[in-house]
């Protein structure tokens, strides 16, 4: 389920950050702070930060921005966890599953981690933009 159809009793948070690596700090400490006044535990709000950093970071790294110059996050809590959504400007390549990084990369573990943090993460794209969504247990 993406934020835009969500039912009417859910609370999403929705970001504009600039397409730096600063805005990976910055979104964390929003969610953080949204996370603790719902009083989620503090290892699922650890979590749930850990994910979205890497979601952004790679946004960043890899994706160029949104057409004017950003990218979007976005969270919120239902029954099936805590949601995050990165949406950036759609780069060539596709986030991947690795599921054996090279002992001496100094990359490729990331998503990785991901996979062992969430219940489920997926990749939504069309011609502007690419989306990964990702559900944490709270």
């Amino acid at each position: 389920m993406s934020s835009a159809t969500l039912p009417a009793d859910v609370s999403v948070m929705d970001v504009v950050l600039p397409h730096e690596v600063s805005a990976v700090a910055d979104a964390r400490r929003r969610l953080a702070a949204y996370l603790k006044r719902l009083r989620v535990a503090e290892t699922a709000r650890d979590d749930a930060q850990l994910v979205l950093s890497e979601l952004l970071s790679n946004a960043i790294r890899y994706a160029p921005p949104l057409p004017a110059g950003e990218v979007r996050a976005a969270w919120w809590i239902d029954k099936a966890g805590i949601h995050v959504e990165v949406t950036d400007g759609c780069g060539d390549t596709e986030p991947q599953r690795i599921s054996d990084a090279h002992p001496e990369s100094i990359g490729g573990r990331g998503l990785a981690i991901v996979d062992i943090l969430t219940s489920s993460w997926d990749v939504r794209t069309t011609s502007s933009h690419r989306t990964v969504h990702a559900v944490i247990p709270s």
